[in-house]
């Protein structure tokens, strides 16, 4: 049996945004509009979606095609607790690198996404080799930068 494809979805206020995000964070891209359009806005105009509406979804690829396609929809309840599922995002070479290494690619990192509009949460160094520091997404979403 062959494996589905997966395609993970996040649930959102401002799906454009975060999208953009996550793309600059994963080094993904946002999704080509249908063949025969410029844009996603010159597409949604031809379908006839009101423009209040544009916003309403986006999504991102890997460009190399082997990640799985993220999916961001709009909702308008809040987020309400800690994620139940969080991104971690691998900026080391892992364990086969010095801590000290690791700490300052993990670092660098840290302040690229804050240039996207990520926060600094909190980190974890529980002395054990291990480090990563947990963000917050432009929405208050926990990820792991490790």
């Amino acid at each position: 049996m062959m494996a589905s494809k997966l395609q993970v979805v996040f649930d959102c206020r401002d799906p454009g945004r975060l999208s953009k995000f996550y793309a600059e964070a994963l080094h993904y891209k946002l999704q080509d509009p249908p063949d025969g359009y410029a844009s996603w806005e010159g597409w949604l105009k031809d379908q006839g979606v009101p423009q209040d509406e544009w916003n309403s979804a986006s999504a991102m690829v890997d460009s190399s095609g082997t990640g799985p396609r993220i999916y961001f929809q709009q909702m308008d309840t809040p987020k309400l607790g800690k994620n139940r599922l969080h991104v971690d995002i691998n900026a080391s070479g892992g364990f086969r690198e010095p801590l000290g290494e690791r700490k300052e690619q993990v670092n660098r990192e840290v302040e690229r996404l804050a240039g996207f509009g990520a926060t600094k949460h909190h980190e974890l160094d529980e002395g054990r080799g291990e480090y990563c520091v947990i963000m917050l997404d432009p929405e208050g979403n926990e990820s792991c930068v490790q």
